[in-house]
């Protein structure tokens, strides 16, 4: 079953946040922006008002070992307070290990010049549809798993 509305994702860092969002079929993510923690609410109370958002999903952040970390302190700090705007909302997490990484090389990849890949607000919100692009194709492979059985 083909599930309508969009999902964001949030990658949470120390003093920016970088924000994506999916299309309405949940394809594909595209990265929206980076904002300041005195702002990052208002952008997001803005993207569920008119975007028809369903899930947010979160980056948690793990270490290589697979154990939790301590930036989990900071997402979880950012988790309470997202409960506090958005108290129905699901909130999905999915590990971000090597995302920003894997956003640096998908800039180089994309020809994205060296000083702009240095800018951390556009490693941020390329993180972010990184993590959310994670979870797309983990939600579509459930889904392909789930039809097969019945097929």
């Amino acid at each position: 079953m083909t599930q309508y509305g969009r999902l964001i994702g949030i990658d949470v860092g120390t003093k920016w946040f970088g924000i994506a969002r999916s299309d309405l079929l949940r394809t594909v993510a595209n990265p929206v922006g980076t904002y300041g923690s005195d702002e990052v609410f208002e952008k997001l109370e803005e993207l569920v008002e008119n975007e028809q958002v369903q899930k947010m999903v979160v980056g948690w952040p793990l270490t290589p070992a697979g154990e939790e970390g301590r930036a989990i302190k900071m997402v979880r700090r950012f988790l309470v307070e997202f409960r506090e705007y958005f108290p129905d909302m699901e909130v999905v997490k999915v590990d971000e290990r090597y995302t920003s990484k894997e956003a640096v090389r998908a800039m180089v990849e994309a020809g994205v010049p060296k000083m702009k890949r240095r800018q951390s607000d556009r490693i941020n919100q390329a993180a972010a549809a990184i993590i959310l692009q994670k979870y797309i194709e983990l939600e579509k492979s459930e889904n392909v798993r789930i039809t097969d059985r019945y097929v």
